[in-house]
């Protein structure tokens, strides 16, 4: 009798973990991870070459991020969320939602960098790059949230 009763728990807990294992690893999770992690190497190439040439660490944080929010919106909208809509009228609301949830976790991204720099004084450039590496996983979960959620929303009638 105690056979089966432990039988379908574990029917039930396969079942479970197939379940969450189907939702966290599909192709919009797995293409998103992808796209964000060469957004993120935009973010820090430029990011680098900025600070290279001597840029401040505010100004270099604020290009670099600028520039990773132009190609996020690109890869995100054709590869992760396949929206081809290039209505003018569409891409406008849309490209207007985009920025402004990547400039909230912008701002957010930007007082942690700056603050965690500050906080570690003059330990280098590599303390630096691990700061702006903590940084990008919080934005990275943040925003993603943000497009699944609110930007990319598939709706019924997505052409509007």
């Amino acid at each position: 009798m105690h056979r089966g009763c432990f039988k379908v728990c574990e029917i039930e807990v396969s079942n479970m973990i197939r379940k969450i294992w189907e939702k966290c690893f599909n192709y919009e999770t797995v293409s998103y991870l992808v796209c964000g992690v060469l957004t993120t190497l935009v973010d820090f190439g430029v990011y680098a070459l900025l600070r290279e040439v001597q840029v401040k660490v505010g100004a270099a944080q604020a290009l670099s991020w600028l520039s990773a929010v132009l190609f996020a919106y690109v890869v995100n909208k054709l590869i992760v969320f396949r929206n081809y809509n290039i209505k003018p009228s569409y891409l406008a609301k849309e490209f207007g939602a985009f920025f402004a949830a990547r400039a909230f976790s912008g701002v957010l991204t930007w007082i942690m960098m700056v603050g965690l720099v500050r906080i570690g004084g003059q330990r280098g450039f590599m303390y630096e790059l691990f700061c702006k590496a903590v940084v990008s996983a919080v934005n990275l979960v943040l925003n993603y949230i943000f497009s699944k959620l609110w930007i990319f929303k598939k709706t019924s009638n997505r052409s509007s």
